[in-house]
């Protein structure tokens, strides 16, 4: 170590545990400014402005490795990922923003990562692991005296169950009011659930930023990372066997009690109390409820990771998989509740999408298992689920789900089964040509509406034109042609019989 410039030297050390609360002071000034710029407003200049205070905070925070040489040029990088961001906010625009700032940290704190591949390698792992790092880094606040020792293996606990009581809180409206009836005069008139998720988003995305650890290329630089901070190997017991069967006791009850309500108010029809519709209760939960099966996915990735402590444990193994059959009970109960919002307000692209992710949600929980009652590798559940979505892709491009929205909507819509909503003829019309057969449908309940005919005919010009030459043929479209000619056949027999009949 002797050997290397005093610039490289600090380079590449990492932060000690000392530094971690003005660190920690860092990211919540920053989370408070963010508080201030984003929470419940518009987007736009505010967005640049909360880059710079990223940049100079991570700055403030890593002055002692940083390499000087190359801290000019991170400045350039941000400069210009700052410009398509101030002409406007928009996807491309924010994504090349985030890349621009972790290149930049790249070059002013990691000179050990010279060629393109590492430094691709590295801002992968950045952008995708580091928001995770901030709940286990942030333990490095406390001493690991036993007592801070216990408290520390229920942090993670009680942090990931505060962040479950707000999903179920958003999904289901029973344990909204009863989450208002802890102390609604001192703590929700204050905080809210929406800004406590919102606080937490922004302290896990921001810390990689401030708390900078990229990973060595070699095994000897690690190993002499943990001889020089003792601490780190003891903060590795954050995810030690204790913490995870404490945080599965806890979640399993969390979820027993979200379960028990669906049992008796989704499945059973058991009566809602008063205030709370039936209605409500089955349309709010079915994005939140996904969310935290995919939440409580991820959690069981990594306690369960192979060579873990946790995966030898009987007891952790049970509780695992009876969390994760609790989490796909709760992809079925979310299932349910959009098919009866979808039973209500009719079928559209958006809501077929969500049934098939909802669906691959829970084929994902069940492979997990699998991976770990057969002792597979990561390797091996990231191919069987990417075998699972090609197939369903595959699957969906032969579905003509474009003739299945209309002819649903029409069965279902007030006009026809007398329930529902009206139904959306302009909707209907944009679905193209396959829709025509419910069209004609919806004309023999309504033959007067010239609206309906005008449609009718546009369609009918466009699936023309789609068969009148062989470069937009298409089988769909072949075999819809043959259905339309059919029918004209049979309507024009039925006219010529209807004068000799009389």
């Amino acid at each position: 170590m002797t050997s290397l410039a005093p610039a490289e030297a600090t380079a590449t050390q990492p932060a000690t545990t000392s530094s971690l609360p003005f660190k920690l002071a860092i990211v919540l000034a920053l989370a408070a400014l963010a508080d201030v710029l984003f929470y419940d407003a518009r987007i736009g200049l505010s967005l640049a402005i909360f880059a710079v205070a990223i940049a100079s905070g991570s700055g403030i925070a890593n002055h002692a490795t940083l390499d000087r040489r190359r801290v000019p040029i991170g400045a350039i990088v941000v400069l210009i990922g700052l410009v398509p961001v101030i002409e406007d906010v928009n996807t491309v625009s924010v994504l090349l923003l985030i890349i621009a700032l972790a290149l930049a940290l790249l070059l002013a704190t990691n000179p050990d990562t010279t060629g393109l591949a590492d430094a691709a390698r590295a801002l992968r792992n950045f952008i995708l692991f580091g928001p995770l790092r901030f709940f286990v880094d942030v333990l490095g606040v406390f001493s690991l005296s036993s007592f801070t020792r216990g408290i520390a293996a229920w942090f993670l606990p009680a942090v990931l169950s505060t962040i479950f009581i707000a999903l179920f809180a958003a999904a289901n409206p029973l344990i909204e009011q009863w989450v208002t009836l802890l102390n609604p005069k001192i703590i929700l008139d204050y905080v809210s659930i929406g800004r406590i998720l919102f606080w937490t988003m922004i302290l896990a995305l921001v810390w990689p930023f401030i708390h900078v650890r990229w990973r060595k290329r070699r095994a000897k630089v690690a190993a002499e990372t943990v001889e020089q901070e003792p601490g780190v190997a003891k903060r590795a017991e954050f995810l030690g066997a204790p913490t995870i069967l404490r945080s599965l006791i806890l979640f399993n009850l969390l979820f027993a009690g979200q379960s028990a309500l669906d049992a008796l108010y989704l499945w059973g029809h058991v009566a809602l109390p008063a205030g709370v519709s039936y209605a409500t209760y089955a349309h709010r939960g079915a994005y939140p409820l996904i969310v935290t099966a995919l939440l409580a996915a991820a959690f069981v990735l990594v306690a369960m990771r192979p060579g873990g402590p946790a995966e030898k444990s009987p007891p952790i193994r049970l509780l695992v998989y009876i969390w994760v059959g609790q989490n796909v009970l709760l992809v079925a109960s979310s299932i349910l509740r959009l098919d009866i919002y979808v039973a209500i307000y009719l079928l559209t692209y958006w809501r077929i999408a969500a049934f098939i992710w909802m669906g691959l949600v829970a084929l994902g929980l069940i492979l997990i298992v699998a991976r770990i009652v057969l002792d597979r590798s990561n390797e091996w559940l990231v191919g069987a689920n990417l075998i699972a979505l090609t197939s369903v892709l595959y699957i969906v491009s032969l579905v003509n789900f474009d003739a299945i929205i209309a002819d649903y909507n029409v069965a279902h819509s007030r006009e026809v089964s007398g329930k529902g909503v009206a139904l959306d003829v302009n909707y209907l019309s944009q679905l193209g040509p396959q829709a025509l057969p419910a069209i004609e449908k919806v004309m023999q309940l309504r033959p007067n509406e010239t609206c309906l005919v005008g449609r009718r005919d546009g369609l009918v010009e466009r699936q023309r034109k789609d068969m009148a030459s062989w470069r937009t043929w298409g089988f769909r479209s072949w075999r819809l042609q043959r259905r339309l000619d059919a029918k004209a056949k049979d309507q024009v027999r039925d006219q010529v019989k209807s004068p000799a009949a009389g």
